[in-house]
């Protein structure tokens, strides 16, 4: 008859080895789907930096624009009135104007939030100048940049806990020289180091 404390001291060492193949296992579960979770607000936080980061070449948020048109005369000679009509005729334009200001006798301005509009009253001539927003990009600034507050607050924050938790078990998911006792731990000093190298560089604020 085989003696029981024998056979578990053998068996001890297949028990351990299933352990850490379940465990890693379990990981990589996790880091796919908290990754796949992760896809749609990283592509927004991504491409909101690369243009959030250059600032001062572009507006990220808004396009700028310049159109001359002519419109029906004649126009009613009071600024208000004249005013109104052309917000009227105007299809791009549902709010009403901030300041109306006569410039000279034949030329009035109309200020808007994005744009304004110079109009030749005797003529209808009118250039428009203003801002377009970028659809994507001005959506996608104003949640990078938490303009809203409020519960959006704490979506971020937890975008931000599920990113420490795709870098953190990222370090654990492989084994051996390719893991974090080999190559990974090359890899990630080399990530470590780039900012610390690039503060030492210019200075650290």
């Amino acid at each position: 008859m085989p003696d029981g404390g024998a056979q578990s001291e053998a068996e001890a060492p297949a028990s351990k080895r299933r352990f850490k193949l379940r465990w890693r296992q379990w990981l990589r579960a996790l880091h796919r789907d908290f990754g796949y979770i992760a896809v749609g607000l990283t592509f927004i936080y991504a491409l909101s930096g690369l243009a959030v980061n250059h600032i001062a070449d572009w507006d990220p948020s808004f396009e700028n624009f310049e159109r001359e048109y002519v419109v029906e005369t004649p126009l009613p000679t009071d600024d208000d009135e004249a005013a109104a009509v052309l917000v009227q005729r105007h299809a791009g334009i549902a709010e009403a104007p901030i300041d109306v200001y006569r410039v000279t006798d034949d030329l009035l301005e109309l200020t808007f939030e994005h744009r304004t509009l110079h109009v030749t009253l005797s003529d209808g001539k009118v250039f428009e100048e203003g801002q377009e927003p970028r659809v994507f990009l001005r959506a996608a600034n104003w949640l990078h940049l938490n303009r809203g507050k409020k519960a959006w607050t704490w979506f971020a924050d937890g975008y931000a806990v599920v990113l420490v938790f795709l870098a953190t078990s990222g370090l654990f998911m492989l084994p051996g020289r390719k893991g974090l006792l080999g190559r990974g731990a090359v890899l990630v000093g080399l990530g470590i180091a780039i900012p610390l190298v690039y503060l030492s560089y210019v200075g650290s604020p």
